[in-house]
């Protein structure tokens, strides 16, 4: 029997939606605080997912002001349906305060402007009667629905409240449904942490009155000891031949008690089959289930980007906003050239572009030419939480930010011209946090480690190994997860190339 592994979408890539048009699937998640805004899927089978480009790709789409648009703002849990001919995308934008719509012809765009929707709270979502009624369901707090105009704005009706859950804390994430005879309501409660839970409620009428399930929550990894905890915010979908499958958020916490997870909130699949009664029994998440009938794989990415290309790929995403003159990728040609946006990554403004760290060991390398300025890769979580290894002012070196402590641990002189710089991520051989504690259980969920040069060169050292607890969810706080990536500091950086490889 075939099988895929989980997770679908590995990394940073929480809440997701989904929509299906003929044999092919489309998926948004949320983006929060980085641009491009809202990454956008595409898949013929529900497991093998590659990157079309991102929903809000232009700065006038996507308004993410300093010094509201933080750590862990930005866009919130977006909802993808084709309806009509038509993709759309709702979505909040929590550092503006508002709700939107956006719509494509095609989804790979390109994507209208926002059409602003006077709608309360956060999570929007959208469904249509068959006489072309549309009802958008939100998080105001408590689930509330609203009749309203996709295309001009208008709220025609509402917002009231509905169905709100079983009485666990945070009700949020509405997804509604019209299936066969029955209306239903599908949301997240319990919080995205380790309570997390989907459950489910059904009606007539979008107007209720609604009922819950008998089985509620129909899925959680509350108080269990599965490798995939924190699951819930679903979205379900029918696949051609007729079986229902849903998409959703999980983690993958590892270490030594409370666990930490690293890559953020990861999308997740698991097959829902419909009891007698009519209510959808969804099968507990595992890191490997029988496969949809569907298989098609896409081509592995490439482990190299040589910059080679007029644009940068979809995968590259920068905190906050990434301004013109900021970057290149024709000064000089076949080279990404990053200018100084601001003096360091500890507050927002700064020049970066990175791409999500997607697998527990892993391998980034970058061949830098500093020149006059200063720059290298840095795996950072948010301003107050990132590992730098950087190189200027004939030296490399390595700084951690820990929350108030900033700190730098090591020093390499080095001659001027181009140099390569690595930063490794592994889950083996953990660094004990302290010489004592030497052969115990590991603390950490994993040993990020910085070089200069090629680890698999003979005689390579790390300039210096670091606990990756601190860059972890659990010492942070926030909804992302981490990003590898390329910086400047001061002056202009070139990047001749981009490494990133998962490692056994």
């Amino acid at each position: 029997m075939r099988t895929y592994d989980n997770p679908v979408i590995p990394g940073f890539h929480p809440d997701p939606s989904v929509c299906r048009v003929g044999d092919d699937y489309y998926l948004v998640c949320s983006s929060f605080e980085y641009v491009p805004g809202l990454p956008l899927f595409h898949s013929r089978d529900l497991v093998h997912w590659r990157q079309l480009g991102n929903v809000l790709d232009r700065p006038g789409q996507l308004p993410l002001p300093l010094p509201g648009s933080t750590a862990s703002r930005g866009l919130y849990a977006p909802t993808i349906r084709h309806h009509d001919g038509r993709f759309r995308v709702i979505c909040t934008n929590v550092t503006t305060g508002g709700n939107f719509v956006v719509t494509a012809e095609r989804p790979e765009g390109p994507w209208s402007d926002p059409v602003w929707i006077d709608l309360p709270g956060i999570d929007p979502d959208l469904a249509w009667e068959e006489d072309g009624t549309c009802w958008a369901a939100s998080t105001a707090p408590g689930i509330h629905l609203s009749r309203i105009d996709p295309d001009t704005g208008e709220v025609l009706e509402g917002p009231f409240p509905t169905w709100s859950g079983t009485g666990l804390k945070w009700p949020e994430a509405p997804h509604l449904y019209r299936i066969g005879d029955w209306w239903y309501l599908l949301i997240a409660e319990g919080g995205t942490e380790r309570g997390h839970a989907v459950s489910i409620a059904r009606a007539r009428s979008p107007r209720g009155p609604w009922e819950g399930a008998p089985a509620n929550p129909v899925l959680s990894a509350s108080g269990t000891d599965r490798p995939v905890q924190s699951t819930g915010h679903g979205d379900l979908v029918t696949a051609p031949d007729g079986s229902w499958w849903m998409v959703l958020l999980g983690t993958r916490p590892r270490g030594f008690s409370p666990n930490y997870h690293v890559l953020g909130r990861e999308t997740f699949l698991t097959p829902v089959t419909w009891d007698e009664d009519g209510w959808p029994v969804v099968a507990p998440l595992a890191e490997r289930h029988p496969a949809p009938g569907a298989w098609h794989p896409f081509p592995d990415p490439p482990v190299r980007d040589d910059f080679d290309s007029p644009v940068l790929a979809p995968h590259w995403i920068s905190p906050h906003a990434r301004p013109d003159g900021s970057w290149s990728l024709t000064d000089p040609p076949g080279r990404l050239s990053l200018t100084a946006t601001g003096p360091t990554l500890d507050r927002p403004g700064h020049t970066f572009v990175g791409r999500r760290q997607q697998h527990h060991d892993c391998r980034a390398s970058a061949r830098i030419d500093p020149g006059t300025g200063r720059g290298g890769l840095s795996v950072r979580l948010d301003e107050a939480h990132h590992y730098d290894l950087e190189a200027g002012a004939g030296e490399v070196r390595v700084v951690a930010r820990i929350g108030p402590l900033r700190q730098t641990l090591a020093r390499r002189p080095v001659p001027p011209g181009p140099l390569t710089l690595t930063v490794t991520v592994r889950t083996t051989d953990l660094v004990p946090p302290s010489p004592e504690l030497a052969g115990t259980e590991p603390f950490g969920p994993d040993t990020v480690a910085c070089w200069l040069g090629d680890p698999d060169a003979p005689g390579a050292r790390p300039l210096a190994e670091l606990d990756g607890r601190y860059l972890s969810t659990e010492v942070a706080a926030g909804f992302t997860g981490r990003v590898i990536g390329m910086y400047a500091t001061e002056g202009t950086v070139a990047f001749d190339w981009f490494d990133y490889l998962p490692t056994p």
